[in-house]
C-alpha cells in the first residue's frame, strides 16, 4: 500500500517574513505549482475522523490523499489519478482508488456521499535545510491570501529543534497554524 507518515511543522507568515525567508533561504528555489482540491462528506465524516482527502495536481499528475492522524505525525495514504479520475471526482463520481478506498471504509465513510468544495492553489519553494526539508508556501483560495513555512523531518525531536531554531534565528514568532484544508474550510464558512 501507498501510505507514509508525515512529521511535519508550520508556521504562519506575515507578508514581511515571508519576503525576509524568500530572499535568505530560498532565493535559489524553484516555484512549483500546486493545486489542491478538496473533499468531504455532507455530515463532515472526515472532520469527525480528524482526517482530510484532497487530490493534489502538480506537474499535471494528480495523487489522491487521506490523512489520518497517527501517534508520529499523519498517517497519508495516496492513489495515482488519471486525468479522468480527477475529472470524475470532483463531478461527484468517485473512481477505484484502492488504497485510499481501503482506508475510507475502515472508517466507514460513505465514498459515494464524498462531494467536492473547492481549491486551493500553492506557490512552493523548498530545499534541504539541516537534514530536514524547509518549504515556503504562498496560498490561494477563495478570496483569501496566506504564507506559511513548513519543515519536514525524519523525527519529531529533531524536527521540533531545527524549527524552533530556525524560527528563532529570523525572530519569528511562533502561531498556531491549522493545515491548510482547516484554513479552507475556515474561510468557506
Amino acid at each position: 500500500m501507498s501510505q507514509e507518515v508525515e512529521i511535519e511543522f508550520k508556521n504562519l507568515l506575515t507578508t514581511q517574513e515571508y519576503n525576509q525567508l524568500a530572499e535568505a533561504l530560498f532565493s535559489q528555489a524553484e516555484t512549483i505549482e500546486q493545486t489542491n482540491y478538496y473533499f468531504e462528506t455532507p455530515s463532515f465524516d472526515l472532520k469527525g475522523n480528524h482526517s482530510a482527502l484532497r487530490i493534489r495536481k502538480k506537474n499535471e499528475t494528480y495523487t489522491l490523499t487521506l490523512k489520518e492522524p497517527h501517534p508520529d505525525g499523519l498517517l497519508e495514504t495516496h492513489d495515482k489519478l488519471s486525468e479522468e479520475a480527477f475529472l470524475s471526482w470532483t463531478s461527484g463520481s468517485p473512481t477505484e482508488a484502492p488504497n485510499v478506498l481501503k482506508q475510507l471504509q475502515e472508517m466507514s465513510v460513505d465514498v459515494s456521499s464524498l462531494t467536492y468544495l473547492g481549491k486551493m492553489t500553492t506557490l512552493r519553494k523548498e530545499r534541504p535545510y539541516q537534514d530536514t526539508l524547509i518549504v515556503l508556501d504562498k496560498s490561494m483560495y477563495l478570496d483569501a491570501v496566506d504564507a506559511e513555512l513548513e519543515l519536514e523531518a525524519a523525527s519529531r525531536d529533531h524536527g521540533e529543534k531545527v524549527f524552533k531554531s530556525l524560527l528563532g534565528n529570523y525572530e519569528i514568532p511562533f502561531r498556531e497554524t491549522p493545515a491548510k484544508i482547516a484554513r479552507f474550510f475556515n474561510q468557506k464558512q
